[in-house]
Order: structure tokens, then C-alpha cells, then sequence
């Protein structure tokens, strides 16, 4: 979950707390928010960001702390394309100029803007989307170097690779928009380059939206092919959200919404999933992963409400969990 709490893109104490009280809290993997791999491609100017050798030295404390604790470290990388130069949320969200921390130009694959009150984007060219691809290869080098054990690229709600592969918002005719295969060529290259940069041994995860929930938009059945172009370039995980591309748009939301788009992506393009949305009870998320419906369990809101989750998940299963023996004295026999 975006923290919009860094300046420059350095991550700093409220990082390190907040991430590591999720591994303190018992959950096998703590992933970073978005980071981004350029500074024009921050959702916020608050966004964390790994575009600089500058921000690996307090990362690497993070993650020594959350692998210390039991956690697998994780990094998102990210670009926000077309929803880059925007507010926090608590500050109202809206789009940014250069007089409020803002920038110009933002960057998408096609000059259509999100929303009527958001910038228009300015198409990226083959030598931006270069700069790019190499920008996700850079940024998943720096991840590593701080001890980032997993590493994810964000391909979903409605930021610059998922823009791509939305016929909503890519309305190119190069070799980069049209067909399916013009649409994902980005999302293809991106993960070919990092596979490049981040060790054979050690998991990829990609993020999408397996449906943007619109007439005309990109839909499961893309997802289904696209999981299907991607195992074999060295991706191991699809990570099952929804959504983002369009605003407007009426999404079915509720308990376990996403997770029939895990299930059937594992099902029919045969690479591991995890779910995520919605999944708030320990007799869910055991659920989820007993019936084979997903590989992982992805927690977000409920994570923030209560970093102990797994924990007390792990009790109220008759599991057991590793409680830090700095809180044994606590724990309910």
C-alpha cells in the first residue's frame, strides 16, 4: 500500500516501521509500495522510488530487519504513466503542476487522459519506452543490491504498463498498439529485461488487472493469454487485481471478489497465483489456499488495520505462529 510518505524517493523511518511490523507480525513475505523506476513516474512527489544508487542504503536496512524477523522482503516496481503528478489523498488526490510539486510532461502509450480533470499524458516514443524498459532492468539491479528477495512489476490498475495493454488507453498503431501482441510488447519487455537483471533463482511476480470492468477493455481472457506468454519468459507468479484503467466504472466488489480470476488464471494458463482484495477472515484466506483456488494470499487494507494479522490467523487456525518472544508474555494460551 502507497505510504506517500518519502521525499526524493527515500524510503526513511516511517518505512521501516511500518514494513517491519508486518514481519515482526508474522507474515512470511513484507513487500514494498510501488516504487518507482523513474521520478517522472511517481503516482505522487511523496511515492517512494528506486530510481537511484542513493535510495539502496536505507532500503537494505529495511529488508535486513523484515529477513531478520522471519519475512521474506519483497520490492514492487513501478511507473504511473498517465496517473503520475497527482496529490496524496488526504490532500485531495487531484493532478499537480510544477507550483505544487508537480511535473510536465507525464507519459503514457497514447495522449488520453485519465479523467477529464487529469492531465493529458504525452505518448512515450521507442526511445522512451527504451528508457523504461531499462529503468525496470536498473531499478530491479538496486533492489537486489539492498537484499530484496522477491521482486514484483506492477502491470495493473490503470498505471504505464497496464495503460498499454488496455485498448481503453492504448490507441497506438505501431508495434506497440493494435493487436494483443502490439499491447503487451511493452509488459514483455519489461519483464525480459529484468529477468535480465534479477537472479534466475529468485521469484518474479507480475501484478495486473485481469479485468478493467469495461465494455471494450482488457478482459480475463486476456489475462488467461497473457500469463501464458509470460511464465515462459521467467515470470513465476500472476498477481490477480482489478481494475484501475478507467474511472467510473461499476466493479462488483465484496468478500473474495478477485479470487475466481486467480483461480481460473492458474487453471488454465498453468503458473502460480496469488490472490488479493477483499480477503479479511484467517477461514478465508485458508480457504482460498486448501481449495486451490490460489498459490499466495495478498494482504493490503487488512494488513494496515491490523499488522498482527497472521498471527492471530495462525492461533485462531490451531497452526501456531512465530511470535516474537519479545511478546510471548502476551500471547493467549
Amino acid at each position: 500500500m502507497c505510504e506517500y510518505s518519502s521525499v526524493d524517493g527515500f524510503a526513511n523511518d516511517w518505512h521501516l516501521v511500518h514494513l517491519g511490523s508486518r514481519a515482526v507480525g508474522g507474515a512470511a513475505m513484507v513487500m514494498t509500495e510501488a516504487a518507482a523506476v523513474l521520478p517522472e513516474g511517481r503516482i505522487s512527489p511523496q511515492d517512494l522510488g528506486v530510481w537511484a544508487d542513493h535510495h539502496i542504503p536505507m532500503l537494505s536496512r529495511i529488508f535486513r530487519f523484515i529477513d531478520e524477523h522471519g519475512a521474506v522482503p519483497g520490492m514492487q516496481l513501478a511507473h504511473a504513466g498517465r496517473k503520475a503528478s497527482t496529490a496524496a489523498p488526504w490532500n485531495g488526490g487531484g493532478a499537480l503542476d510544477e507550483s505544487t510539486q508537480g511535473w510536465r510532461p507525464i507519459f503514457g502509450p497514447s495522449a488520453i487522459p485519465f479523467s477529464p480533470a487529469s492531465i493529458t499524458p504525452q505518448p512515450l516514443d521507442e526511445a522512451g519506452i527504451a528508457r523504461v524498459v531499462r529503468a525496470f532492468a536498473e531499478a530491479a539491479r538496486r533492489a537486489r543490491e539492498a537484499g530484496a528477495r522477491i521482486l514484483e512489476i506492477h502491470s495493473a490498475h490503470g498505471y504505464l504498463l497496464h495503460e498499454f495493454l488496455s485498448p481503453l488507453s492504448n490507441t497506438r498503431d505501431d508495434c506497440y498498439g493494435g493487436s494483443f501482441e502490439n499491447r503487451t510488447r511493452v509488459l514483455r519487455e519489461v519483464v525480459q529485461a529484468v529477468r535480465h537483471a534479477w537472479p534466475a533463482t529468485l521469484p518474479l511476480f507480475v501484478r495486473i488487472s485481469a479485468t478493467d470492468w469495461a465494455e471494450g477493455g482488457w478482459t480475463i481472457g486476456d489475462s488467461v493469454c497473457l500469463a501464458k506468454q509470460l511464465q515462459p519468459l521467467g515470470v513465476d507468479l500472476i498477481d490477480c487485481s482489478s481494475g484501475g484503467a478507467v474511472p467510473n466504472v461499476t466493479i462488483p466488489a465484496g468478500p473474495g471478489f478477485q479470487v475466481p480470476f486467480a483461480e481460473r488464471i492458474r487453471k488454465e494458463a498453468g503458473i502460480s497465483t496469488a490472490a488479493v482484495g477483499m480477503i479479511t477472515s484467517p477461514e478465508q484466506a485458508d480457504h482460498i489456499l486448501r481449495t486451490g483456488q490460489a498459490d499466495m494470499v495478498f494482504l493490503a487494507r487488512e494488513l494496515l488495520r491490523d499488522p498482527y494479522w497472521p498471527l492471530r490467523a495462525a492461533d485462531q487456525l490451531h497452526q501456531g505462529g512465530p511470535w516474537p518472544k519479545q511478546y510471548l508474555r502476551a500471547k493467549r494460551a
